[in-house]
């Protein structure tokens, strides 16, 4: 099965999904991630994946022009509600799903605690854990 998480910047959630679905579900399922834009990888968004011990660091944040064209994606799971609104048409015969996830980025807006930016960006990722624990079942339910 191949997903794409999607989102706007490809910078932060749609990387922590594909991050854990290839830790937990690589047996499973082909995880990719892309973004309507480029925004660069969010450095908090690398730290705490590495605190459970997944690296992401060596992805990069790309659009989904820049993903190999022979993927046949079975879902296209948007993780935030611009990605959703502006999901490009897919050709094949792949399902688009919305799961959105609050954007770490905008909650730790103006906040210079690196401890609470932490914890907004650390409650993310758990919550996009317990999505992608579900995986594939979640999605043939839908």
């Amino acid at each position: 099965m191949n997903i794409l998480f999607l989102c706007t910047g490809n910078s932060c959630r749609s990387q922590m999904a594909e991050g854990w679905t290839h830790h937990l579900k690589g047996d499973q399922v082909n995880a990719y991630s892309a973004g309507v834009e480029t925004h660069g990888m969010n450095p908090y968004a690398i730290k705490v994946m590495n605190e459970v011990g997944i690296d992401i660091s060596g992805n990069t944040s790309k659009l989904i022009s820049d993903l190999p064209g022979n993927i046949k994606f079975d879902y296209v799971i948007t993780v935030c509600g611009h990605a959703h609104e502006n999901c490009p048409y897919f050709p094949s015969k792949s399902k688009v799903i919305h799961v959105g996830f609050d954007d770490p980025p905008t909650l730790a807006k103006g906040l210079t605690n690196e401890g609470k930016i932490l914890n907004i960006y650390r409650r993310v990722r758990d919550d996009i854990k317990i999505f992608v624990k579900s995986l594939p079942q979640a999605l043939l339910s839908e």
